[in-house]
């Protein structure tokens, strides 16, 4: 035996240091498995970075051919199984026709030949083309006569012009009567002193910035191509009158939005420059009080800049977009623009939302947004993809269900939704409770608990959308609306001020309503401010929609068959799919 000095001789020491070293192995094999955890947990950290910068960015599964069909009947309450197999057989035959109207217009589109005419509208000039010499000459006879001549259209592009405007305006008196005085024409309101830009410059400033956006400084460049070369803070000068004009009908469309019953909120981060001086307080208004906590704060730790936030509210009946921008990511945000609101607020479940139900005194309704809830289960597939896909399979059911659903009104579809909605939502609930997603599976932190967590926690709000045919059963048109400030924030990259961020919410709320109504947003925007120049308070009429209809030549047709095109895309894709499954479920 070899010498070991180190181990004790007598039989109470030796059992002593057995216990220790032990104690030891055991220490060091917890260690080892919680490094082996941190591995594994920094091994998904790694593939759920490398997914979002290099991944899919949609939430489409994919199906597999390999994977099995998943097999959700049998679970019904008694009495209901009739109804349930009419409703599959109905789903079937929606499905069949889906397909066969989709296939029909494409195969008309097919037929229909293509229209490569340019634009008749548009204006034409001639040229003749240069004739060479042995074109116009022949060696053998002379000079040739010209017999006709074949036409070609090239379309030429030419840098918008500018020209200025030189109004007179004559003066009158009597003859041999000074005491009469001089009369004049009264002068034309315009956006700054003196008139000196017209509306069309404004209504380029604000289309580029919102609209298309680009920042003032690249604007400067555009302007100088055209042979005026303004400064930026001329720029913003016409931008801050024009929009002083144009606020009257942004606070109209608020209070319009008021008028729906479901509104749709969702909100981004902007940064904006923390001011030097903190702005003036209104007494009576919590906006301003809360807004003065904040960047007091941000003055006091010399902080050069804060996360401000840009609120979208839309009306799901109304095609009305609002915006609002708040120094911070509070409450008092939407419980300001919603203070005279009476119905269903859909959004995420920022705890800010969910309590708006007793800060309202039950005025509002919160329902909870299934694409959330669809997103933290779809971020589950690499770490738990058993369980994920099993939860992804059955809330794809439910927006198959309301892809059959869009045609119908609000009172159809509630039907639709009680009989088909309500037996997955069970069966959903049914698996959330059930031990495949539970301790030991699933660990309490890992991912997969904690969306399922989220899911169980805000059920009940994920359920209003059952008893409402007008709800919708996500918040996905409002996230869209996000892109549209995402766009600006990396091309203006900061706002200036607090009152900046109130002028930016103002005219994205007029820009992002016309683009959702389809229309010229420049035509719209120069006509809306030309009549509110003029005095003109009839903002219903200046509506978007209800402008829409009064001017069908400015008007994006193509965005609506765009539109369309790509919802018949979607829909053929979902009855396929429903079609595919249902042979898969036949007995052989």
């Amino acid at each position: 035996m070899q010498d070991a000095p180190h181990i004790p001789k007598d039989l109470e020491a030796a059992q002593a240091l057995v216990v220790e070293l032990s104690r030891a192995m055991l220490d060091l094999q917890e260690s080892r498995d919680g490094l082996s955890r941190k591995v594994t947990e920094l091994e998904l950290s790694i593939e759920k970075l490398m997914q979002r910068l290099y991944g899919q960015k949609s939430e489409r599964v994919i199906d597999d051919p390999q994977q099995q069909k998943l097999d959700f009947g049998g679970d019904e309450p008694a009495g209901t199984d009739e109804p349930a197999r009419d409703a599959e057989a109905a789903a079937l035959e929606e499905a069949q026709q889906i397909v066969l109207e989709y296939t029909v217009r494409r195969k008309l589109r097919r037929k229909a030949s293509r229209n490569e005419q340019l634009p008749a509208h548009l204006p034409r000039y001639e040229v003749t083309a240069p004739v060479p010499e042995s074109v116009s000459h022949c060696a053998t006879h002379g000079e040739r006569v010209v017999i006709g001549f074949d036409t070609t259209e090239t379309l030429e592009f030419e840098r918008p012009k500018l020209r200025v405007r030189v109004t007179k305006y004559l003066k009158y008196a009597c003859p041999g009567q000074p005491q009469c005085g001089i009369a004049q024409p009264e002068r034309i309101a315009g956006l700054v002193e003196g008139n000196r830009f017209d509306t069309s410059v404004a209504v380029e400033i604000a289309t580029d910035k919102y609209a298309y956006h680009t920042p003032l400084y690249r604007q400067q460049d555009q302007f100088a191509s055209s042979g005026w070369c303004p400064s930026r803070s001329t720029l913003e000068n016409i931008l801050q009158s024009a929009e002083y004009v144009v606020r009257p009908l942004a606070n109209h469309y608020r209070q319009q939005l008021l008028t729906d019953t479901v509104i749709g909120c969702d909100e981004t981060r902007v940064t904006l420059i923390t001011p030097r001086v903190l702005p003036e307080l209104d007494d009576q208004s919590e906006r301003s009080r809360r807004q003065q906590e904040v960047l007091k704060e941000a003055i006091e730790k010399g902080k050069p800049s804060l996360e401000a936030r840009m609120w979208a509210y839309r009306g799901v009946t109304l095609p009305i977009n609002v915006f609002d921008f708040t120094v911070a990511r509070r409450r008092y945000g939407p419980d300001d623009v919603l203070s005279n609101f009476h119905g269903t607020l859909m959004a995420d479940c920022w705890s800010g939302f969910q309590k708006i139900e007793v800060r309202s005194d039950l005025r509002i309704e919160f329902a909870a947004c299934w694409a959330h809830a669809r997103r933290k289960i779809h971020e589950c597939l690499l770490s738990h993809s058993r369980q994920a896909t099993i939860l992804l399979a059955m809330m794809r059911q439910l927006y198959d269900i309301e892809d059959r659903a869009q045609d119908l009104t609000a009172e159809q579809r509630l039907v639709l939704r009680q009989v088909e909605s309500v037996p997955v939502l069970n069966r959903i609930r049914a698996y959330l409770d059930n031990a495949a997603v539970a301790v030991p599976r699933v660990l309490p932190k890992s991912d997969l608990a904690t969306a399922v967590g989220y899911i169980r926690n805000n059920w009940d709000a994920l359920l209003v959308y059952t008893t409402k045919g007008s709800i919708p059963i996500d918040n996905n048109d409002v996230e869209q609306l996000m892109k549209q400030v995402a766009l600006g924030r990396k091309n203006w990259l900061h706002i200036g001020s607090p009152d900046a961020g109130d002028r930016a919410a103002t005219w994205m709320t007029i820009i992002s309503t016309a683009v959702r109504n389809d229309l010229d947003v420049p035509a719209y925007l120069n006509d809306v401010l030309k009549q509110l120049l003029a005095g003109s308070t009839e903002y219903a009429a200046l509506r978007a929609d209800v402008w829409k209809a009064s001017h069908p030549e400015s008007v994006r047709t193509y965005r609506v068959e765009e539109r369309r095109n790509a919802a018949d895309r979607t829909r053929l894709r979902r009855a396929q799919r429903r079609l595919k499954a249902a042979e898969d479920v036949k007995p052989p």
